[in-house]
C-alpha cells in the first residue's frame, strides 16, 4: 500500500457508499482526510459507512444526491465545501454499467449511462475547479471499456472514452493550480450476478491469473492524490488484460 495521506483535506468521493467507491473513502479518512461520502440510492450503506469510519475516530459525513440530474453535480460539491468549509480532492467514481448490446439499446438506457457517467462528472470538475486553492486534485474512475471493444457494453465504453478525454483536457485546462488523473480498472470486482464460471474464465484469460480487488485501485488512487509532477495521466489497473495478444 502507498504511505497514506496525512492532512486535513476535505475529499469528496461521489459514489462512494458502495463497492470500490466504499474502498476509496476508507483509504481517504485513513490518511485523514475528511471525506465527504456521496450516495443515490444507498442510503443505509452510506449512512452505515459513515458510523464506521466515525466509530474509528476518522472523518466522514454522507451527502446524498442524484447525479443524473443536471443541476445537482454542482449542487453536492458546493455543499460540499459550504459545510465542511473546504474542498481539496474530488474522486468521480459514480457510474453504471448496463449492459446494452447494440441492438438493444434506447434512448432511456443512452441518457442513464451518459447523464451519470459524463455529465456528472464533468460538472462536478467544474463546480470543484471554482472551490478548490492550489494543489486541488481529481481523480476520475475510468474504465478499461474506454481502450477495448465489449461489444455488449458500447455506450459504456464510449463514456469511459469520454472519461479519460475530459481527464487529459481538464489537467491542462486547469493546471497549474489542480492536477487532473484517471484510473482505469480492469475487474477489481466481479459484477453483481455473475457465476463461478465467469470468474474462473476471467481470471485464465488475465496475464496476471487474478481477479482484482478494490485495494488495487486504492493503491493507484492514493499514488495519484500524493504525486505532485504527475497530471493528465490515466493509470490502466488490469491485471495486464489491456496487453493480451
Amino acid at each position: 500500500m502507498a504511505p497514506p495521506v496525512s492532512d486535513d483535506r476535505v475529499a469528496l468521493v461521489t459514489g462512494g457508499a458502495r463497492r470500490v467507491g466504499a474502498a476509496i473513502s476508507r483509504a481517504l479518512a485513513s490518511g485523514g482526510m475528511h471525506v465527504a461520502v456521496h450516495y443515490h440510492h444507498s442510503a443505509s450503506d452510506a449512512d452505515a459507512l459513515v458510523a464506521e469510519l466515525r466509530s474509528q475516530g476518522l472523518q466522514a459525513t454522507a451527502f446524498a444526491g442524484d447525479l443524473s440530474q443536471p443541476d445537482v453535480p454542482a449542487q453536492v460539491v458546493h455543499r460540499v465545501a459550504d459545510q465542511l468549509g473546504r474542498l481539496d480532492v474530488l474522486v468521480n467514481s459514480a457510474a453504471n454499467m448496463l449492459r446494452t448490446p447494440i441492438g438493444a439499446v434506447s434512448i432511456e438506457a443512452w441518457e442513464s449511462i451518459f447523464s451519470l457517467n459524463v455529465r456528472a462528472p464533468f460538472f462536478t470538475t467544474q463546480a470543484a475547479a471554482e472551490r478548490m486553492k492550489a494543489g486541488g486534485v481529481i481523480v476520475n474512475i475510468a474504465d478499461l471499456a474506454a481502450f477495448e471493444n465489449w461489444k455488449g457494453y458500447i455506450p459504456h465504453g464510449m463514456s469511459k472514452a469520454a472519461i479519460v478525454q475530459l481527464t487529459r483536457a481538464s489537467a491542462h485546462a486547469l493546471a497549474p493550480r489542480i492536477r487532473v488523473n484517471a484510473i482505469a480498472p480492469g475487474v477489481v470486482l466481479l459484477p453483481d450476478g455473475w457465476d463461478e464460471q465467469s470468474a474462473a474464465h476471467l481470471t485464465a484469460t488475465t496475464p496476471l491469473r487474478r481477479v482484482g480487488s478494490p485495494d488495487d485501485v486504492v493503491e493507484a488512487l492514493l499514488y495519484l492524490v500524493n504525486a505532485t509532477f504527475v497530471t493528465g495521466q490515466v493509470l490502466v489497473v488490469d491485471g495486464g488484460r489491456s496487453v493480451r495478444t
